[in-house]
Order: C-alpha cells, then sequence, then structure tokens
C-alpha cells in the first residue's frame, strides 16, 4: 500500500486522467518509463508484433496515399506511439523497394516513453529517422499521421451524472495508503465541453479524453496547414453504452487497476462515435469508421498472404495463417478494433472505399 504514495505526489486526491497519467508517465516511477511492455515477455502484444503483413498492409496504405496526393517530392509519415519500432523497421524495409517514395518520405516517431524511445532506437538503423515529442519540427509538406493502440493509452477523464449535475470521478488516498473512489462537482469549463458534444447527450457516464484531444488539436493544426491526413486503429466501440472501460493488464493476463501500479499496463476502449464528432468539430473530412478486418480486407491481406504462402513449408504457412486468423476473426482483433481517417481535401483514401 505505502507504494501508491509515489503516484499521488504529495496530494490527496487527484482526477482519474491526473492519477493514471502519473502511474503511465511518471519519470522515475511510471510504468512506461521503467519496463518494456510489449511482446511475449511484456504484457500485451500489438498487431505489428502478431503479424508482419499487418505492417506491410500499413506500408501500402501509405504509398498509396502518397500517390493519391500528386506525388509531392516531400512527404512526411509521422508514427504516433511507434511501441518496440516494429512497424517503423518494416516500413523503411517496404519503402526501399519504391525508390521514389523512397526518396520523397520523411519519417518523424512521436515518443514520450524514454525507455520505450531506447529500444526503437536500438531496433531501428536509419540515421534519417527523427524522434520528436511535440509536432513543431515537421517538415512543411503533407503529412500523414499514424497511430496503432496510440489514442487507448492516453488516459482519460471520468464523469457521472447525478440529477442535473455533472460529477468528476477521482481517486482518493487514505492514511492508510488504501485508494479509494470520490466524485466532485466537475469544473465549469468540463461541463460546458461535455454538454457541446452530442455523444454524451443522456450519458449518465462519461469517458472524455481531454488529454487526447489536446493532443489530436495539434495534429489537426499540422493537418490544415500542412495537408494531410491522420489514421487511427485502435480497440473501442462506434456507441457510448455509460460503462466504464478503463482495463488493465500483466503477463497478458486481466489485472485489477488499482493493484501492481506502475507494473501493469493501463489503458481504455476508444470511443470512435466521440472521436468523428471531435473531427467534423474541428473542421476536417471523416471517412466512416471500419474494422480491422473490413480495412484489411478491402487493403488485399488475404490475397498478400496467399502470395507469400505458396513458396512455405507447411508449418510455417500455419503460423501465417494462424496469425492472419487473429488479426481479422470477428472474435479476435478483427471487429474489436476500428480504423478512424480524419483529412483536409478529398482524396481517394485507398482502403475505405
Amino acid at each position: 500500500m505505502k507504494t501508491n504514495y509515489k503516484f499521488f505526489c504529495n496530494s490527496k486526491s487527484l482526477p482519474v486522467d491526473d492519477f493514471f497519467h502519473n502511474v503511465l508517465y511518471d519519470k522515475k516511477n511510471g510504468y512506461y518509463n521503467i519496463k518494456s511492455p510489449i511482446g511475449n515477455k511484456g504484457d500485451y502484444i500489438t498487431a505489428p508484433k502478431i503479424s508482419k503483413l499487418f505492417s506491410e498492409i500499413i506500408a501500402v496504405w501509405i504509398i498509396s496515399t502518397w500517390e493519391n496526393f500528386g506525388k509531392p517530392s516531400n512527404f512526411n509519415i509521422v508514427e504516433l506511439g511507434p511501441g518496440d519500432g516494429s512497424l517503423a523497421m518494416v516500413l523503411i524495409d517496404v519503402f526501399k523497394r519504391f525508390p521514389k517514395f523512397n526518396s520523397c518520405k520523411n519519417i518523424y516517431l512521436f515518443e514520450v516513453s524514454s525507455i520505450l524511445k531506447k529500444i526503437q532506437q536500438k531496433n531501428i538503423k536509419n540515421t534519417k529517422v527523427k524522434w520528436i515529442q511535440n509536432f513543431k519540427k515537421i517538415k512543411k509538406a503533407p503529412t500523414i499521421f499514424f497511430g496503432n493502440e496510440f489514442f487507448d493509452s492516453i488516459p482519460i477523464k471520468q464523469f457521472k451524472r447525478k440529477n442535473n449535475t455533472i460529477l468528476e470521478k477521482y481517486f482518493v488516498l487514505k492514511n492508510n495508503g488504501q485508494i479509494i473512489e470520490n466524485f466532485k462537482k466537475a469544473s465549469s469549463k468540463d461541463i460546458k465541453v461535455i454538454r457541446s458534444f452530442k455523444t454524451f447527450k443522456n450519458q449518465k457516464f462519461i469517458e472524455f479524453p481531454k488529454n487526447g484531444f489536446s493532443i489530436l488539436k495539434e495534429i489537426i493544426k499540422k493537418i490544415k496547414k500542412l495537408d494531410g491526413c491522420l489514421l487511427m486503429i485502435d480497440y473501442g466501440y462506434l456507441k457510448p453504452n455509460n460503462s466504464n472501460t478503463i482495463q488493465s493488464v500483466i503477463n497478458h493476463k486481466k489485472n485489477n487497476i488499482l493493484e501492481n501500479l506502475g507494473k501493469a499496463d493501463i489503458s481504455c476502449h476508444v470511443n470512435f462515435q466521440l472521436l468523428t464528432e471531435f473531427f467534423l468539430k474541428n473542421n476536417l473530412k471523416v471517412e466512416k469508421t471500419i474494422s480491422q478486418k473490413e480495412f484489411l480486407n478491402n487493403m488485399g491481406i488475404k490475397e498478400r498472404a496467399d502470395l507469400i504462402s505458396r513458396k512455405m513449408k507447411f508449418l510455417d504457412k500455419t503460423n501465417l495463417y494462424l496469425r492472419l486468423k487473429r488479426l481479422m476473426s470477428s472474435n479476435l482483433m478483427g471487429d474489436l478494433f476500428k480504423v478512424i481517417l480524419t483529412y483536409k481535401y478529398n482524396h481517394n483514401y485507398f482502403g475505405f472505399k
């Protein structure tokens, strides 16, 4: 229990987002700064680690988008939360097969975790890749922002409606080190913002990604200034259901969110209806949110698997299709994960038509 004190930073009461931000990102004790979370030896596994095909499909999508942008001679790719660098490594490898595109692209990796940045720099042997913690250094050129399981890792605020009042959820540290939940009247500023979203109308329990929206606003500024788009793939839902979606995993197993603090991953499901409304409010266009299964199907992942499997031995072929099933199956990642695309100008975005 005494270890809980270090996440409250001399405060006895913190809103949900501030508390979990400390648990995940505190420079000394935060989860993402003290351990490598991804892979079989970590706490969870992401699509790029499941199958190289996933990353190849993203590479093809990026190249096709560059073509639809008119093949500009200078072009930016920004990966948000690159994990251990698995996806970026495949992108770099695929891009080499397209010399004209390869000579035009600039790759930026947006990473706030010091330990993950070190892992990425160890894995990615390419001096032209640049690491950033904000978007100020991005060159003046059309830009694709891409994030796989990025938005779910940004701590959210939680509220509930009681009578005609909106209350915010806090975590309170008791003298014995125990953490309890408490609700306080939300700030007038937050109440005003919440009431401005139609998505929250009639919702009794509200999850609001205030910090996530702050990051997205910076991305939107760049998209509007430079032209470009944002593609995000994450697990989540299309319609809010008044539920608490914050979850925790450790060693690939579910964990009580208030146990193993700093040692377990904490994330939340993404509200894609809210994201769509947010992008539209900020004067961007939005494609209809589709499932990961539908997006990968549209991009020809099965045809790609059939092609490369022809020269494989039986065990390798079996492994390939088992991994593909994990990405595509409705009861695994296929329907749980959604894909959203927002942009400034109309282009023929491959995979959504």
